[in-house]
C-alpha cells in the first residue's frame, strides 16, 4: 500500500501540512536545471546587451528560493540560511545547480527546485531574441539532507 500524500485532508481538500509538532532540524537540498542552446548563443552569453545573464540567472535563482512560499500555494515560508545558484557553461548549454539551507521543521526542497527553474527560465529571457528554441530540460533534486524521510541523493545524472 502506497502512503497517502501529505497536502490533502481527510475530505480530499488541499491543505498546507501542519509541522507545528516538529522539531527544527538542518535540511538542505540541492537541485539543477539544463539550458539547451545553440553554439551561437552560448557564444554570445557575454555579449548580452541587457547584462550577463548567467550573473543575472544567479541573482534572480537566489531572490526566486526566498519567495518559493509566494508561488507555490502549499508550501511552507521558510528561514533560509542559505541559498546559492551557480551557472556553468557546457558544450550545448547552461547547467545550473542551486543549494538551500534551513533548520526548520520542513525540507528545503522546493526552494532549490524553484531557485533552479527560475534561474533557467532568467537565461531563457536574455538569450531568447536569439533563438527561440532554447529549451529548458531536467529540472531535477539532486539531494537533500535532514528531516524524518533521511536523505537522497539521486542515483543517475541528468
Amino acid at each position: 500500500m502506497s502512503k497517502p500524500l501529505s497536502h490533502y485532508d481527510e475530505q480530499g481538500r488541499a491543505s498546507m501540512v501542519d509541522v507545528s509538532g516538529k522539531a527544527p532540524t538542518k535540511r538542505t537540498a540541492t537541485a539543477q536545471a539544463f539550458v539547451r542552446m545553440n553554439a551561437r548563443v552560448l557564444s554570445a552569453l557575454s555579449d548580452n546587451p541587457k547584462g550577463n545573464p548567467l550573473e543575472v540567472a544567479r541573482i534572480a535563482g537566489i531572490q526566486a528560493a526566498k519567495r518559493t512560499s509566494d508561488l507555490i500555494p502549499l508550501c511552507h515560508s521558510l528561514p533560509l540560511s542559505h541559498a546559492d545558484v551557480s551557472c556553468t557553461v557546457e558544450t550545448d548549454g547552461v547547467r545550473i545547480a542551486a543549494t538551500a539551507s534551513t533548520n526548520a521543521q520542513t525540507g528545503v526542497e522546493m526552494e532549490a527546485l524553484t531557485a533552479a527553474a527560475v534561474a533557467a527560465l532568467t537565461v531563457y529571457d536574455m538569450t531568447k531574441a536569439l533563438d527561440k528554441g532554447i529549451s529548458i530540460e531536467n529540472i531535477v533534486l539532486l539531494e537533500k539532507t535532514g528531516g524524518k524521510s533521511g536523505d537522497y541523493r539521486r542515483d543517475s545524472a541528468v
